[in-house]
């Protein structure tokens, strides 16, 4: 891998994001669309800035991610997880802040899947005795 681009892959519930930065001015695009138009909500915009506001890189890569599966919220944190292994691989000494805040741990969270017998994963039919 050439030294001037870094490489990640980050998950969060079924959204899997392949996350490249490089040093630049702080241009972040997202499945080749600005960060603005592809997140509508301005909280997912702020997800996929903390690991830059963490170790006060802000500004100083460019992100370039490729995100699929799952909605925006996962993909906002999927894109956040893979940024942070990014930057770590950018600088060693940012483990210790990532780690704290815990954005290197991949949430493993996701939807339960619907049993046989049941009307949800866990929720029953409503019980009638006649």
């Amino acid at each position: 891998m050439s030294e001037d681009r870094f490489y990640a892959t980050g998950k969060r519930k079924n959204a899997i994001a392949r996350v490249w930065i490089k040093p630049g001015n702080g241009s972040i695009v997202v499945n080749e669309r600005p960060l603005d138009t592809y997140f509508g909500r301005q909280t997912s915009r702020m997800v996929i800035l903390q690991p830059f506001e963490l170790t006060q890189t802000v500004g100083r890569f460019d992100l370039v991610a490729s995100v699929h599966g799952g909605g925006l919220s996962g993909q906002a944190g999927a894109i956040k997880h893979g940024l942070s292994k990014a930057l770590l691989s950018v600088d060693p000494s940012f483990r210790s802040i990532l780690k704290s805040a815990g954005f290197l741990t991949r949430d493993s969270r996701v939807k339960e899947r619907k049993k046989y017998g049941k009307r949800a994963a866990r929720a029953s039919f409503q019980f009638s005795k006649r």
